[in-house]
């Protein structure tokens, strides 16, 4: 998974999947057929393990408050020490160029899955009364995905901490009362 991570999935060679598992390439393709497959277990555990926040952030009791975790969380993820800087899922998509292909579908399809769970849950919250009547759930999903998305970058690319909560706090000033 840190391979991926730090090197998307087309930066990722073969030989540098064999030497992080200690494991020969007949190996690598008996357990998981090809690079592309191995990729696709990557994701689900990232999903289960470091951005599990994004699962969790949807129970929160407000709108608000789920966005907050998610803000938060992701610039938790992207400057934790032991992670590579950045997200995983966002360092793969930019690798792939290519709009078909498949991995790049993939990671599109689970950010636009993400955001559609926003997306309800924020319905939610307009008919429970904690947003206004007048939100558009749609582009407030959509907006919190821009957000995050662009701390990874931001945190891939070198920015601080500090930095990353400046634009989270900014980002959270936007948000309707």
């Amino acid at each position: 998974m840190y391979v991926f991570w730090r090197k998307g999935y087309l930066g990722t060679s073969l030989s540098d999947l064999t030497e992080a598992m200690g494991i020969n390439r007949p190996s690598l393709y008996a357990a998981f057929g090809n690079k592309e497959s191995l990729f696709r277990k990557v994701l689900e555990r990232y999903a289960d393990g470091p951005s599990a926040y994004l699962r969790e952030a949807l129970k929160e009791p407000t709108a608000r408050q789920v966005a907050e975790r998610m803000m938060y969380g992701v610039v938790d993820l992207g400057t934790d020490p032991h992670n590579p800087p950045g997200c995983l899922w966002v360092h793969g998509m930019l690798s792939c160029g290519d709009p078909g292909d498949p991995i790049r579908q993939e990671l599109s399809a689970r950010r636009k899955s993400s955001e559609a769970s926003l997306h309800k849950r924020f319905e939610q919250a307009i008919s429970e009364g904690d947003l206004p009547a007048d939100s558009d759930p749609a582009a407030l999903a959509s907006f919190v995905v821009t957000v995050n998305c662009g701390i990874s970058v931001l945190a891939a690319t070198g920015a601080t901490r500090t930095e990353l909560l400046r634009v989270v706090e900014t980002a959270l000033q936007a948000w309707p009362e």
